[in-house]
C-alpha cells in the first residue's frame, strides 16, 4: 500500500546503517488509511517498525511461550518463588537504577487516561505532575484509537492540539505547566492486526501492539520531547519476568542508537501487576537499570493475575466479592510493602495505584464518598512510603495531592526515607485467604460490570464510569475471571445457591433485559464475549484477545 507523504513536521533523522535494506523485513499496512493516518504511518516510521520487529519479534514470541510454561507450572502445583539463579542480583547492594529523567523529579500525583483528543486536553489541563497517556487498558484498540491516539500525542507535544466536540464546544490546552507525559504501550501479548510483518524468510504475521505503540510514539516525538526539556518516557505493562524487562531494555537501547540519541535518555516505569513479576522486582529493575525510573503497584491487574494463575488450584485460592479484595488485605499489603522497599533500596520511585472511586458532579453524595475513599487510599500510600500515586479523574487531584503534600512537604520523593526492617516471604504473597463470603450481589455485579464494560469497549471506549467506579480492561478481567473460577471451583453464594453456568446465564438474561438498549448498541456482542471468556471450559489468558480478533479488526 502506498503511504501518503508525511506532514511538514519532520521526524527525528535516521543515522548510521540501522535502516533496513531493500527486500528485507517489511511491514505492510492492512487496515484502512483514515484521515491524517499518513502523518503517522510515514515510510520512515514504518521502516523503523519493521526493524523493531525484525530484531525483537522473535524474542517477544519466546517470552510469551515462557509465560505459558510458567502458568502451566503454577496451575500444576509449582508455586512461584524468589529465584535462586538471580540471588546474586538481590544480594549485591551496590547497583542503582538511572532514576528520574527531566520532568519526572516530582511525581506525587499522576492522572491516567486514554489518548483521544478531548481526554488528552483534559489531562494536560488537569494540574497533575504526570499524565499516563494510556494506549493500553484505558484504550479500546480500534484502528482509529491506535493511530488517532498517536496523532493526539504528536499534536499535543507540538502545542497544536485543538478539539471541537459534536455539540460545538472547543477544547484547548490552556495550562501554563502541563504534566510530563509518560506513554503506556500495549503489553507484549497484544497483536496489531492492521499491520502485518513479513520476516526475512517471507513468513507473515501480525505486528506486535507493544512495538507499534512504542515505535510510532518514539519515532515521531522523542526529539521534540528532549528539545522541550523532558524526554521519551514509558510505562511498561504486564511484565512477568526479568527476561521480558531485558527485552524492553534492548528495544530502548537499539532505538536510542538508531536515532543517535544518548543512551539512557529513555525512562521506563514498570507496572508490577502480575504475580510472577512480584517475585522478580529487583531483577526487573536490574535489567532496566540504564533506563528505569521506578515501579508502579498495578493493583487491579495484580488481582487478576492471582486469579488467572490459581484459578484451578482449589478453594484455598478462591477470592470473595471483588469489593472485598482491598489494598489492606494481607497479601496486597505484602505486595505493596515489598515494592516500596525494593524501589527505595535501588533509587527507584515507587508509584501507588488507582482507587476506582470517581466523583459525580451531578451527585454531591457520590462525590463526597469518592473523596473520602480516595483520601484514605492516598493517605495509606503516602504513609507507606510511596513517592506518588494515580488518580482517574481531575477532580481527585487536590485530594490526592493533599495527602502526599502532608508527607512530602517540599521534597519531591521519599527516597531518603529509612528502609523499614521488612521481610516479605513468598508465603506472604501467596496467602490470599480473606475470610469473606461470595454474595449473590457480588456475582451479579461482576456479570453486569463485565458486560457493560465490554459493550463500551466494542464501541471504542476503553475507560468507562460504571456505578460510580472507573472501569477499564483490568477490572473487567477481574470480574469475568472470578465468575469463571467460582463456577469451576463449585462455589456457592451466601444463601447456599451453587454458582453454575446456568445460574450465571440467568444473570446475563436479567442484565440484558434491564439494559438501556439503543440502536447500534453492542450488548448482544458483549454478552457473547462474556460467555466465551467466563462460561466456557477453556480460560482465555486475556478477554481482549478473542474480542479484538472477532470484533475490532478493520479491512482496507
Amino acid at each position: 500500500m502506498t503511504i501518503p507523504t508525511a506532514s511538514p513536521t519532520a521526524p527525528i533523522r535516521i543515522v548510521g546503517t540501522a535502516a533496513p535494506a531493500v527486500g528485507g523485513p517489511a511491514i505492510r499496512i492492512t487496515g484502512p488509511l483514515h484521515d491524517r493516518f499518513g502523518e503517522i504511518l510515514t515510510p520512515a516510521a514504518v521502516a523503523f517498525l519493521a526493524e523493531l520487529h525484525h530484531r525483537f519479534g522473535g524474542r517477544r514470541h519466546d517470552r510469551l511461550a515462557d509465560r505459558m510454561r510458567r502458568r502451566f507450572e503454577i496451575g500444576n502445583g509449582h508455586d512461584p518463588r524468589f529465584r535462586d539463579d538471580t540471588r546474586h542480583i538481590r544480594e549485591d547492594a551496590d547497583w542503582r537504577v538511572a532514576g528520574a529523567g527531566p520532568g519526572l523529579e516530582d511525581r506525587r500525583v499522576e492522572i491516567t487516561g486514554p489518548t483521544d483528543p478531548k481526554m488528552t486536553i483534559n489531562a494536560l489541563n488537569s494540574g497533575a505532575k504526570v499524565w499516563l497517556a494510556d494506549q493500553e487498558d484505558a484504550t479500546s484498540p480500534t484502528w482509529q484509537n491506535v493511530i488517532g491516539g498517536q496523532l493526539s500525542l504528536r499534536d499535543a507535544i507540538r502545542g497544536r492540539l485543538v478539539h471541537t466536540s459534536e455539540d460545538g464546544r472547543e477544547y484547548r490546552v490552556t495550562a501554563e505547566r502541563t504534566p510530563t507525559i509518560v506513554m503506556r504501550p500495549r503489553g507484549w501479548h497484544l497483536p496489531e492486526k492492521h499491520l502485518e510483518f513479513t520476516d526475512r524468510t517471507g513468513r507473515a504475521m501480525d505486528a506486535s501492539g507493544s512495538l507499534v505503540d512504542f515505535g510510532l510514539y518514539f519515532f515521531h516525538n522523542a526529539q521534540a520531547l528532549i528539545d522541550a526539556g523532558r524526554g521519551p518516557y514509558f510505562y511498561i505493562a504486564k511484565l512477568e519476568s526479568s527476561e521480558e524487562a531485558r527485552l524492553w531494555n534492548d528495544v530502548f537501547s537499539f532505538s536510542e542508537e538508531y536515532f543517535g540519541i544518548p543512551r539512557g535518555t529513555i525512562r521506563a516505569t514498570v507496572l508490577i501487576e502480575t504475580l510472577p513479576a512480584a517475585f522478580e522486582m529487583e531483577e526487573i529493575l536490574f535489567e532496566l537499570r540504564e533506563h528505569c525510573a521506578g515501579l508502579n503497584a498495578g493493583r487491579w491487574d495484580y488481582i487478576f493475575s492471582i486469579i488467572k494463575n490459581y484459578r484451578g488450584r482449589g478453594a484455598r485460592f478462591v477470592l470473595p466479592d471483588r469489593s472485598e479484595v482491598t489494598m489492606t488485605v494481607p497479601f496486597m499489603r505484602a505486595y505493596t510493602e515489598l515494592l516500596v522497599q525494593t524501589c527505595h533500596r535501588r533509587g527507584a520511585y515507587a508509584i501507588g495505584g488507582m482507587s476506582a472511586f470517581i466523583p459525580n458532579r451531578r451527585d454531591p453524595e457520590v462525590t463526597a464518598r469518592a473523596i473520602e475513599k480516595v483520601a484514605a487510599d492516598k493517605k495509606r500510600e503516602a504513609g507507606d512510603g510511596f513517592d506518588g500515586t494515580w488518580v482517574a479523574h481531575p477532580d481527585l487531584i487536590p485530594t490526592a495531592q493533599a495527602e502526599f503534600d502532608a508527607v512530602l512537604g517540599e521534597r519531591p520523593n521519599q527516597l531518603d526515607r529509612p528502609l523499614p526492617d521488612l521481610q516479605v516471604r513468598a508465603e506472604d504473597l501467596l496467602d490470599v485467604h480473606i475470610g469473606r463470603p461470595i454474595t449473590a450481589d457480588g456475582v451479579r455485579d461482576n456479570v453486569s460490570v463485565a458486560i457493560r464494560y465490554i459493550e463500551a469497549w466494542l464501541r471504542g471506549i476503553g475507560a468507562v464510569a460504571i456505578d460510580n467506579l472507573m472501569e477499564d480492561a483490568a477490572t473487567a478481567e477481574i470480574s469475568r475471571s472470578q465468575v469463571w473460577q467460582w463456577i469451576n471451583q463449585g462455589q456457592v453464594v451466601d444463601d447456599g445457591t451453587e454458582i453454575t453456568a446456568e445460574y450465571v446465564e440467568g444473570l446475563i438474561g436479567a442484565m440484558l433485559a434491564e439494559a438501556p438498549r439503543t440502536a447500534g448498541d453492542r450488548f448482544d456482542d458483549a454478552a457473547a464475549v462474556f460467555r466465551e471468556v467466563a462460561l466456557q471450559p477453556e480460560f482465555p489468558a486475556f478477554l481482549t484477545l478473542p474480542a479484538y480478533a472477532r470484533f475490532l479488526v478493520e479491512t482496507a
